[in-house]
């Protein structure tokens, strides 16, 4: 739950519908993953802590201001971390998705979000870089113009496409992704990155995080 649609969107705080999920899910013997990028999940700790489950949480940047712009309905990430620490704290099995990774828009500070990940608890870090659909990059334009400028280049004639998303050349994406292992190696979280194809600096039996379900 979920890696299309999150299972905590708003309408979940009144509707409650993945709560009802999760209630079903008590008596069965199944292995859950809560992929989310809100701290509504927190509201569940008490069915969560019933069930074989982990919980993995997306947290792309500590600037306020670069969250609003680029996750606009979601919570911020002192809520997003402060739920990480809850769910620990309760004995849940927490990893954290920095993802996507996006030059010149939120991969300065990288190494001091995975400080404050590896405070708050969390145990795995799953990192990627952005891979833009047309409609995706026309959003992203909008709203980053400047960085866009410079990543366009990169992605649509430096870079290469893969099925119908655009990638960032490969040794761009290796620097990248191996700047987050390395701190996370130094940080004692493990690590993973999907979808980039650079198993050599994997340390995790998952890329997702479901290894760390009991």
């Amino acid at each position: 739950m979920s890696n299309s649609s999150d299972p905590y969107t708003p309408m979940e705080s009144k509707l409650k519908l993945t709560r009802s999920c999760l209630n079903e899910f008590l008596n069965r013997d199944l292995r859950l993953l809560v992929i989310t990028k809100s701290d509504l999940v927190t509201r569940d700790l008490d069915l969560l802590i019933k069930l074989r489950t982990a919980v993995t949480i997306t947290i792309t940047t500590l600037n306020d201001d670069i969250t609003r712009k680029l996750e606009p309905n979601a919570p911020s990430p002192s809520r997003r971390l402060n739920a990480v620490s809850k769910l620990s704290s309760e004995g849940i099995p927490t990893g954290v998705r920095v993802d996507p990774i996006i030059p010149f828009i939120n991969d300065d500070g990288l190494e001091d979000l995975l400080r404050e990940i590896r405070d708050a608890g969390a145990r795995h870090v799953t990192a990627s870089t952005l891979k833009p659909r047309w409609d995706g990059w026309k959003r992203l334009k909008e709203v980053f113009p400047e960085a866009c400028s410079k990543l366009e280049p990169l992605y649509f004639k430096e870079g290469e496409r893969i099925g119908r998303s655009y990638y960032l050349p490969a040794s761009l994406r290796f620097k990248l992704m191996k700047r987050v292992a390395d701190e996370c190696r130094k940080l004692g979280l493990t690590f993973a990155s999907c979808r980039e194809g650079f198993v050599e600096l994997t340390t995790a039996g998952t890329c997702d995080g479901s290894h760390l379900i009991k």
